[in-house]
């Protein structure tokens, strides 16, 4: 992860992180993977989602998953995105909450992911397969590169 000149298509951006591209592909190809539909991360770029919103028929009814999840199912795969960096636990004064934002990451994920054709975002079996063999080795940081 290294730091990069400011955005200028944002002003007031700041300076822009840039990560590895084997993580954010990692990242990508975990988001494709997962029952999840891009109109939530577009809507986590503004503010935070519970995990209510986002289990059972409220998530379908919102668009936020492509099949009714029960809670533990969404709250696994939320936990994968924060592992790969993409999504973080809202935190408040009495400490971790039930609600989900973008890490900066997240947000060029989303980014790169809101670019590509309907064709090009859907993933392959070998996108399944990798994620999964990723999901059950989870290497440490170092050796993923």
């Amino acid at each position: 992860m290294t730091l990069a000149e400011p955005n200028p298509g944002r002003p007031n951006s700041g300076l822009a992180i840039r990560y590895p591209r084997r993580s954010l592909k990692r990242a990508e190809r975990a988001f494709r993977c997962s029952p999840f539909r891009l109109e939530l991360l577009g809507d986590m770029r503004s503010h935070s989602i519970a995990i209510r919103q986002v289990c059972g028929q409220g998530g379908l009814k919102s668009g936020y998953s492509r099949r009714a999840l029960a809670e533990l199912q969404a709250e696994n795969e939320m936990m994968w995105l924060i592992a790969l960096g993409m999504l973080r636990r809202e935190v408040d004064g009495q400490g971790l909450t039930d609600s989900f934002r973008l890490t900066p990451m997240g947000r060029q994920v989303w980014q790169a992911l809101y670019a590509l054709s309907p064709a090009q975002y859907h993933p392959t079996l070998v996108d399944h397969l990798y994620n999964t063999w990723c999901r059950w080795v989870r290497l440490p940081s170092w050796w993923q590169g």
